[in-house]
């Protein structure tokens, strides 16, 4: 059975009918998976989680996720419909697992509803892939996020991103180019593609780092990731001009600047 197929029965046999619909979103929807994505799950539900479902959930998807199962990392998103429909801002997720945060889970922490601006994304994505794994086509139970929300979702992470520049500097400098080309294009683009756009946007000078970026998202795990001197060099000086156009298009669009 492959993950997918092992994630629907897994959630069938945790929420049975109060499944509404399980959908792909990310990078399987936006160009295809790369050696490093995860496989991105969001399911929609007709009512919170409640405590055993919690437990169930976080301990199947521990045997399905990652590569001690030899399988791709999974990043699993549960959300009650009414969070999302009608649409309001910032949404609540009810149950969040990924990968990243195996440690704490091992260690006992069970995820729990929590406020997560990056639905606004999620959903857009979801939408417009339109790839269901269970349940009718998206557009049928999510309403369209309004511009407005997605840009302030988009923007809303930025200080996390740029805490992590160091010790996950592909994924940080992608994920800013995404952010950069979906405010000015209106268009969320798979990270490669944002890349693109994004460096035929930079000077020449500010080039080299992103384009060595999409080379590892697109050719090597995070586990054989390397920079150069050279390159590590340039990171930050690209940075700061991608969070410069960034801050010009919040502002064009009558939010705030970036708080960094």
């Amino acid at each position: 059975m492959d993950q997918t197929s092992q994630i629907v029965t897994l959630l069938d046999e945790v929420f049975g009918p109060d499944v509404i619909g399980t959908y792909l979103h990310g990078s399987s929807v936006l160009g295809g998976l790369r050696p490093a994505s995860d496989v991105d799950v969001l399911v929609v539900s007709r009512r919170p989680m409640d405590d055993k479902q919690r437990q169930v959930l976080l301990s199947g998807l521990l045997g399905i996720s990652g590569s001690r199962n030899q399988a791709r990392p999974v990043e699993h998103i549960v959300v009650d419909k009414s969070e999302v429909r009608p649409w309001r801002y910032p949404p609540t997720a009810d149950f969040l697992y990924g990968e990243w945060q195996r440690a704490e889970y091992e260690a006992g922490d069970v995820p729990r509803a929590q406020p997560m601006t990056d639905l606004a994304l999620l959903v857009t994505m979801t939408l417009a892939g339109d790839r269901p794994l269970a349940g009718p086509r998206p557009a049928q139970i999510l309403d369209p996020v309004p511009h407005t929300d997605l840009i302030r979702a988009s923007v809303a992470g930025i200080p996390g991103l740029i805490g992590d520049l160091d010790s996950d500097t592909r994924n940080v400098l992608l994920t800013l180019a995404r952010i950069w080309s979906t405010l000015s294009t209106g268009q969320i683009r798979s990270k490669d593609a944002a890349a693109d756009w994004a460096i035929s946007e930079l000077p020449p000078e500010h080039r080299p780092a992103l384009k060595h970026a999409k080379r590892l998202y697109l050719s090597c795990p995070y586990s054989q990731e390397s920079w150069s001197d050279l390159l590590r060099a340039q990171v930050r000086p690209c940075v700061d001009r991608v969070l410069a156009e960034i801050d010009r298009r919040t502002q064009d669009h009558g939010l705030p600047p970036l708080s960094r």
